[in-house]
């Protein structure tokens, strides 16, 4: 099939126009990652015709992956209307309409040097569709492996900063040509709206974690503070020794609290959500994973200080990576610089994560509340905050957060990431839409 064959060597503007104004054909292959490519027989015409029966603009697949353990299946994800971080797998190889592409750079004032491929792919879905084919149709041999862990975290690495400023303006101007952008001031906060009993409660949702449980409640114990607070530790049914000892500890300390929830359906945000709307919750419900201890004696006092400093509805700190034995590892801080005050609630729509520790004023937040799932029940609930509240940071590190062979973040495979990635898409499509009606 008479098809033009890229291999994208840059991200820039400059290089997909390149390519458009190279291109002969109706349809163009492009290769987005180092490798080699081997189409499966057929599959360059299965591609153009499932994008000539859907009128997509461009077109991705599943695909295999050949490592040393032989042939991997890599199954990709449907994409969304609020698909918007920049790292969306696509797999190897995309097609795109030749025509659309030329309309589009020809007619793009920016001059992207890393966003190029992004910028594209926005504007493609502004006026067309982004199909994927559920069908393994390539062979893609990586030059080589891409290490898990810094994956996870790239999107932060302080070397890619100059990429993430070109990657927040791309989608800056998306938000804005699509009507999502928000602009203006948030709202600040009245934090003395109401009165409660005890002015900060420190939330633990646990499950299993008999080696670290008791870490993480003597650090919170350890806070010192000029006001009184709690800790409540929500025991979503362990089997483990794990509710034998915050039994103990809260024997002994009469600020500790075990909440047992009333059956065993709720994830981690609904623990959270029993959490705050206990009886007993502080005017502020600052979190603790189980796994995890703050950095000091004076987090939490920090914490409630930055509250009534910034006037916010949810705060969130910076954190350091430690092995299980508080040793700092790679990439060590991860302080979320890519947020500022007048862009962050914007830019937070396409990265993967607002960062640690999270607190917020309970009020606002019962009012919100929590989706019960496990994974990415805080980002949403950030998304639906920052649309209209202000969020407040705090940039030095006041959090550890363990890195081991049990943790929730170690060793997830593709179908969990998957199933992740596409639920925190359809928040972000979500709040991508309430956003848009908000301001019609």
């Amino acid at each position: 099939m008479n098809t033009n064959h890229f291999i994208l060597k840059a991200l820039s503007t400059k290089e997909l126009t390149n390519i458009a104004n190279t291109a002969t054909t109706e349809w163009l292959f492009l290769q987005t990652e180092a490798g080699e490519v081997e189409f499966l027989p057929q599959a360059e015409k299965r591609f153009i015709e499932i994008a000539e029966a859907t009128g997509a603009a461009m077109v991705y697949s599943d695909y295999y992956q050949i490592t040393e353990d032989g042939k991997n299946p890599i199954t990709t994800i449907e994409y969304q209307r609020g698909s918007l971080r920049d790292d969306f797998n696509f797999g190897a190889v995309i097609l795109l309409n030749t025509g659309i592409l030329k309309k589009i750079t020809t007619h793009t004032p920016e001059d992207y040097e890393f966003a190029g491929l992004y910028d594209i792919r926005l504007k493609i879905s502004e006026t067309s569709s982004i199909f994927r084919i559920a069908e393994p149709l390539y062979l893609l041999t990586p030059v080589s492996a891409t290490e898990a862990e810094s994956r996870h975290f790239a999107y932060i690495d302080k070397k890619n900063r100059n990429v993430q400023i070109d990657m927040e303006k791309a989608c800056t101007a998306h938000l804005k040509r699509i009507g999502a952008l928000l602009t203006g001031n948030p709202k600040s906060v009245n934090l003395e709206s109401e009165s409660f009993d005890c002015e900060a409660s420190i939330i633990i949702p646990v499950r299993n974690r008999q080696k670290t449980i008791a870490d993480a409640i003597h650090s919170a114990l350890g806070q010192q503070t000029n006001f009184k607070f709690n800790v409540l530790v929500v025991d979503n049914f362990s089997t483990d020794d794990t509710g034998n000892i915050i039994d103990r500890i809260a024997h002994t300390y009469s600020n500790v609290f075990k909440i047992t929830p009333d059956n065993d359906n709720l994830g981690i945000g609904g623990c959270w959500q029993l959490a705050i709307n206990h009886s007993l919750c502080g005017k502020f419900a600052v979190q603790l994973d189980s796994d995890d201890i703050y950095q000091s004696p004076h987090t939490l006092q920090r914490i409630v200080d930055e509250f009534y400093r910034q006037r916010c509805a949810m705060l969130i700190g910076s954190y350091t990576i430690t092995d299980f034995e508080l040793n700092p590892i790679p990439p060590y801080l991860i302080d979320h610089a890519e947020w500022t005050d007048d862009n962050g609630r914007n830019n937070a729509l396409r990265i993967n994560g607002l960062g640690a520790p999270r607190a917020f004023f309970t009020p606002i937040i019962r009012e919100i509340g929590f989706p019960n799932v496990s994974y990415g029940e805080d980002y949403a609930v950030g998304l639906r905050i920052s649309r209209e509240w202000k969020i407040g940071r705090i940039y030095d590190s006041v959090y550890l957060c363990r890195r081991w062979e049990n943790n929730s973040d170690t060793g997830i495979s593709l179908e969990t990431l998957n199933r992740y990635n596409f639920y925190k898409d359809k928040i972000r499509t979500i709040e991508l839409l309430s956003r848009i009606k908000q301001n019609i």
